[in-house]
C-alpha cells in the first residue's frame, strides 16, 4: 500500500468513526431526561417505552431495507442522509410541547440511524480486522456517553431538556457538514463494493441457513438487556434508590462510559481471543455488575455496578457482527448484517417498553432481574449458534 493510499484509508476510517460517534450521541438521551420531561407533558414513567418503541420500530424497517438503498446511492449518501435526518429530529424533540408530538418526531429519527448502522457494520467487518470493529462501537460509545452528560448538565444549571436536545442537534449538524466535505475519500470503495458479489437473501432464504435464527435471537437478548439498563436505569435508582434526579442521569452515563471504555479495551484483546470468547467474558461481567445492582445498598456500588455493566456489553456488539462473513459468507454478509439489526432494534423497540408496563404493575424495583433474563437468554443462544455454525 503506498502512503498516499494509507493516508486515504485512514482518513476513511476516521469518517466512518465520526459516523458511528453521531450515531450514539442521541441514543441515550432519552433514559437520561426523562425523570425531568415526564411531568412537563403531564405523562408516566413507562410513557418513555412508546417513545423508544417508535424509535426502534423506524430502524428496523430501515436496516431491513438497507441492502436495496445502499445499491442504489451508496454508503456516502446514505450515511450523510441518515445523520442529518436525525439532526432534524433532535431539534425537532426540542420543540415538543405534547406527549403525541414526540412520538411523531420519533419517527424519522428512527428510520435515520437504522440504514447507517447496517451499512457501516457490514462494510468493517468485510475490510477490516475485529479490533477495528471494537473501536468502531468504541465511537458509538463517546456518543451515547457524550449525550447524557451533556443533558445532565442541561438540567443540573436549570437550562431545561429541551436546550440538551438542542446542543446534540448543533453537534450532528456540525458532523452533517464534515461527513459532505470527505464525499471524495468514498469514490474508490464504492467502487469496489460494487465489484464484490452480494447475494439480497429474503427472510425465507435466510433463515434456511443453519445458525441465523440463533444469532438473530441472541441479538435480540443482547440488544433487550443494553437498551433497557440504558432507558430505565436513571428513573429505577431515583424511584427505588433515592437518587436525585441529576445525580442518577449522571450515574446512567456511567453504564454508557463502561460501554466506551471496555470497547477501547477490547480492540487491543479481541484478534487474540476471537468473537466467541469476547461475548464469554463480557456475560461474566455483565452477570457481576447486576448482581452488584441487586445487592448494592451504597450508592458506589450501584455506581461501579452499571459501569460494570457496561464494561460487559462491551465486546458482545461488535462481536457478533464481526463474526457474520466467517458463519455466513462475505456475499451474504450485508443481507444479514440488515437482519441482525432489524432483531436488534425488534429487541430495543418492545423489551424496553415491556418493562414499562412490567413495572407499572409489579413495580420499578424489577429491573434487575428483568435484565437476568435477557443475560441467561443472550448465553443460552450464543453457545446453541456456534455449536451449529463452528
Amino acid at each position: 500500500m503506498t502512503g498516499f493510499n494509507k493516508f486515504m484509508t485512514i482518513s476513511l476510517i476516521a469518517i466512518i468513526y465520526l459516523s458511528f460517534i453521531s450515531l450514539g450521541l442521541p441514543d441515550s438521551l432519552l433514559g437520561s431526561a426523562w425523570p425531568s420531561m415526564y411531568q412537563s407533558f403531564d405523562s408516566t414513567i413507562s410513557a418513555a417505552g412508546t417513545v423508544f418503541m417508535i424509535i426502534a420500530g423506524g430502524t428496523v424497517i430501515s436496516s431491513l431495507n438497507a441492502d436495496r438503498l445502499i445499491h442504489r446511492f451508496g454508503t456516502p449518501k446514505v450515511t450523510i442522509t441518515s445523520v442529518l435526518t436525525t439532526a432534524v429530529s433532535l431539534f425537532g424533540f426540542s420543540l415538543c410541547t405534547k406527549y403525541w408530538h414526540l412520538c411523531l418526531m420519533a419517527v424519522p429519527y428512527g428510520l435515520g440511524a437504522g440504514a447507517i448502522d447496517s451499512a457501516l457494520n457490514n462494510y468493517v467487518a468485510l475490510h477490516f480486522k475485529a479490533r477495528h470493529m471494537s473501536w468502531l462501537h468504541c465511537m458509538w460509545g463517546v456518543g451515547a456517553s457524550i449525550g447524557p452528560y451533556v443533558m445532565g448538565l442541561c438540567l443540573t444549571h436549570h437550562l431545561g431538556w429541551q436546550n440538551g436536545y438542542r446542543i446534540i442537534g448543533v453537534f450532528q449538524l456540525l458532523l452533517t457538514m464534515a461527513l459532505f466535505s470527505t464525499l471524495s475519500l468514498w469514490k474508490k470503495e464504492e467502487k469496489e463494493e460494487k465489484e464484490e458479489e452480494r447475494n439480497v437473501l429474503s427472510l425465507g432464504k435466510a433463515f434456511s441457513l443453519p445458525g441465523v435464527l440463533q444469532v438473530m435471537c441472541c441479538f435480540l437478548s443482547y440488544s433487550a438487556l443494553e437498551q433497557t439498563t440504558g432507558l430505565w436505569a436513571a428513573s429505577w435508582m431515583n424511584v427505588v434508590k433515592g437518587i436525585s434526579a441529576e445525580q442518577a442521569a449522571f450515574y446512567a452515563s456511567m453504564f454508557y462510559l463502561g460501554i466506551t471504555i471496555g470497547r477501547g479495551l477490547s480492540g487491543f484483546i479481541t484478534e487474540k481471543l476471537g468473537d466467541s470468547s469476547m461475548i464469554r467474558l463480557g456475560s461474566l461481567a455483565i452477570t457481576i455488575g447486576i448482581a452488584l445492582l441487586i445487592f448494592g445498598k451504597w450508592e458506589p456500588l450501584i455506581f461501579a455496578g452499571l459501569v460494570i455493566i457496561g464494561l460487559g456489553c462491551a465486546p458482545v456488539y461488535p462481536s457478533i457482527i464481526h463474526a457474520t462473513p466467517r458463519r455466513f459468507g462475505r456475499e451474504n454478509s450485508q443481507s444479514l448484517v440488515g437482519m441482525q439489526m432489524a432483531s436488534a432494534y425488534i429487541g430495543t423497540t418492545f423489551m424496553p417498553k415491556l418493562f414499562g408496563v412490567l413495572s407499572d404493575i409489579v413495580g420499578i424495583s424489577s429491573y434487575p432481574f428483568y435484565l437476568i433474563v435477557f443475560l441467561f437468554l443472550m448465553i443460552f443462544m450464543h453457545e446453541w449458534a456456534e455449536k451449529i455454525t463452528r
